[in-house]
């Protein structure tokens, strides 16, 4: 009785454990069906998976024959409102190559939360231990020539693609998108919200519609990351 005393005194009540027991059911469950179905697609359209790849809900997958997609291993995908934790998901994660020789290289250890990346003719490559915070857009291509003006609805434009880079450990913002032709360094951190047009150097923060740089994170964040 002591016991059951001290834990009600700590507000551990009948209303917070099954919180936390309905909290801990939905992660298990999203996180199993997702797996499960991330693996299962991937194998149908043969996409590489690395070891200990996790996805909790829907991804949605389309590889065009000669394209490929491999997802590192650990990354985590988070593809339904249920799991994230910033924001809700305006759309489940979807990858997608639309040519014989598109590529989305997704490195180990990285994090995506109702992610758009799609490589229409060239690679998108995304480094170790990357985040992409929710609803994020990366693509290679404008899907449309710039000129002239009446050819834009039926001239694809595939001249005009750019490979995109991403570097180790960088984190793109909620809401951002990454467009065609631009490498991000090593570290770089994305505002929320922003437009990346241009290429950004390593250890710098970024944001704004055309994002800019707004910081160098310095020296000492350059030299405490190589300690490590």
């Amino acid at each position: 009785m002591n016991i059951l005393k001290k834990a009600l005194e700590r507000g551990i009540t009948p209303a917070n454990i099954l919180s936390y027991v309905s909290l801990q059911t939905m992660r298990f469950w999203g996180i199993f069906w997702g797996t499960i179905r991330l693996r299962t697609k991937a194998r149908l359209l043969g996409i590489e998976l690395g070891a200990n790849v996790t996805a909790h809900g829907p991804v949605g997958l389309l590889r065009w024959p000669g394209g490929r997609i491999r997802i590192g291993a650990r990354t985590n995908i988070i593809s339904s409102w249920r799991r994230a934790t910033a924001a809700a998901l305006h759309h489940p994660t979807r990858l997608r190559v639309f040519g014989p020789g598109a590529c989305i290289d997704i490195g180990p250890d990285c994090q995506c939360s109702g992610a758009s990346i799609t490589a229409r003719s060239q690679t998108i490559r995304l480094g170790r231990q990357v985040m992409l915070a929710p609803n994020c857009i990366i693509t290679d291509s404008d899907f449309h020539a710039h000129w002239p003006p009446e050819a834009r609805a039926k001239e694809p434009g595939t001249a005009n693609d750019r490979p995109v880079t991403i570097g180790d450990y960088a984190w793109i913002g909620m809401n951002s998108i990454i467009l065609k032709g631009v490498t991000l360094g090593e570290g770089v951190i994305i505002g929320a919200g922003s437009v990346v047009t241009h290429d950004i150097p390593p250890f710098c923060m970024a944001a704004g519609v055309p994002a800019r740089v707004l910081r160098h994170m310095g020296p000492q964040t350059v030299q405490s990351r190589e300690q490590i």
